[in-house]
């Protein structure tokens, strides 16, 4: 059983800042890949972040140099700065664990960003 929480998201207006974090918990010792997907209205769910166990960072084109994922691996949990937010960037964000083929999502967290 595993059980991934996010929390940090919230209203901010333009050119702001928010910091999600996300801890996961159970029956996994260490994930080998956690991160950060978001999904805004009538939209797909893409990928903003992700980070190995070994400290490789990938970012989607949008949002590099204003965000940066990190992660402390012995307690399961990856953060998420955001800065220099935009509009664009309100939607809910999900945290996302891997090991091996196993899958694990958060409920999710609203980010909102106003203009």
């Amino acid at each position: 059983q595993v059980q991934v929480v996010e929390s940090g998201g919230g209203l901010v207006q333009a050119g702001g800042s928010l910091r999600l974090s996300c801890a996961a918990s159970g029956s996994i010792f260490s994930f080998n890949v956690m991160g950060w997907y978001r999904q805004a209205p009538g939209k797909q769910r893409e990928l903003v972040a992700a980070i190995t166990n070994g400290g490789g960072t990938n970012y989607v084109d949008s949002v590099k140099g204003r965000f940066t994922i990190s992660r402390d691996s012995a307690k399961n949990t990856v953060y998420l700065q955001m800065n220099s937010l935009k509009p664009e960037d309100t939607a809910v964000y999900y945290c996302h664990a891997a090991v091996g083929a196993a899958r694990y999502w958060g409920q999710g967290t609203q980010v909102t960003v106003s203009s």
